[in-house]
């Protein structure tokens, strides 16, 4: 007998065990539907009995992981689908669509998020014996990989420790710094890599991002934010959009639209007032690309929103 073939069929074995393994552990911690908090920092767990309408949000660093089901993000003009068999990576903040795809009570949608701590992924790039890394093209901040058993394996360590809350504060940045490792040495990499080296395209335009997060509602001058990030205009544009698959305008108008929905749904602002809130000056401006967006006006989106989420 092929004694490769036979580690091969181990090893895909094992993985599959420790996928099952990963979906009982969030049929266990998720009995409710919603966005579930854990007692680890920065560990998510996400539960959805239905498949309901698209969501935009901003999606932070880190590593998603499905489950049960799977879920779509849009991301400028790029898509990106995840299942049980492969896992995203996003390591800058980003304005995304969501839509999970083909969720019921029966069989729900179920998945994680682990946030990335660029302290950890700098601290690991200086210990480790990586080669240095040169100044390269941007690559895009969002990429989906096929699932890999060692990375797998130290997840389901991770979520381990909600069993025994004690050890968390000793054990759980071991566990991610491995974790935070095997993303650093895998094909994602140059992703994690370019958001932590200094100078480099990754680096500078997160400094962008950062305002435009902060600042969203303020009016948007180009020159300013090039400034900002020690580049020309041109090479500003093109590095934003290379990481970020939009514009910066683009970048802001996603904001500002995430924005004033939160305040119309949670706040009960209605759609002048949002509108002014995030920046707009003209509300039937506001009206036109919100409706353009989210392909309803504001007030019936919102009223669909809350009826759905009774």
């Amino acid at each position: 007998m092929d004694v490769q073939k036979v580690t091969v069929s181990q090893k895909k074995n094992e993985l599959e065990t420790a996928k099952e393994g990963l979906l009982e552990r969030l049929r266990k911690w998720t009995e409710n539907q919603g966005v579930m908090k854990t007692a680890v920092e920065g560990l998510v767990f996400v539960r959805h009995d239905s498949i309901g309408t698209q969501n935009l949000y901003m999606q932070e660093p880190g590593i998603c992981l499905v489950a049960q089901r799977s879920k779509r993000l849009l991301l400028g003009g790029e898509c990106f689908e995840y299942d049980a068999n492969h896992y995203l990576i996003t390591a800058m903040d980003v304005p995304v669509i969501a839509e999970i795809t083909g969720a019921s009570k029966d069989e729900p949608y179920l998945g994680l998020t682990l946030k990335i701590d660029r302290a950890v992924i700098t601290q690991l790039m200086a210990d480790s014996s990586l080669p240095p890394v040169k100044r390269a093209p941007a690559v895009p901040v969002m990429t989906v990989s096929e699932l890999t058993l060692p990375l797998l394996s130290a997840l389901l360590r991770l979520i381990d420790l909600l069993e025994e809350p004690e050890s968390i504060p000793v054990l759980a940045a071991a566990i991610k710094r491995e974790i935070f490792y095997r993303l650093l040495v895998n094909e994602q990499g140059p992703q994690l890599r370019q958001i932590c080296i200094t100078g480099s395209y990754g680096y500078q335009i997160g400094l962008a991002v950062g305002w435009l997060k902060k600042n969203f509602a303020e009016s948007l001058r180009i020159e300013d934010l090039a400034k900002l990030c020690n580049m020309s205009i041109s090479s500003f544009h093109h590095n934003f959009k290379a990481l970020t698959a939009m514009s910066p305008l683009q970048y802001q108008k996603m904001i500002r639209l995430q924005e004033a929905r939160n305040l119309m749904l949670a706040e009960h602002y209605d759609a002048a007032e949002a509108a002014f809130k995030v920046g707009y000056e003209s509300p039937s401006q506001f009206s036109r690309e919100y409706s353009r967006f989210f392909k309803t006006t504001p007030v019936n989106d919102i009223k669909m929103l809350k009826k759905t989420s009774k």
